[in-house]
């Protein structure tokens, strides 16, 4: 069986241990904005971007791909 796997920032997410995506938020201290995503066992991936169209693309196309997966 072959995992389906999106890259976000660098990092390598298998869609399929994907628990969560939370709603794009502004991150701590005015550092950009972020949203969250879960995964089992309590690990946590926040990543953060400069403005929040990007955030919001960023995140409607990984749920775009958990859909898809």
């Amino acid at each position: 069986m072959t995992e389906k796997v999106y890259e976000l920032q660098g990092y390598a997410v298998v869609l399929s241990k994907v628990v969560f995506v939370t709603r794009v938020f502004t991150a701590k201290d005015g550092e950009g904005f972020q949203f969250n995503i879960r995964f089992g066992g309590d690990l946590r991936l926040a990543p953060r971007y400069p403005t929040r169209p990007e955030a919001d693309l960023q995140r409607s196309l990984l749920i775009k791909a958990l859909n898809s997966a």
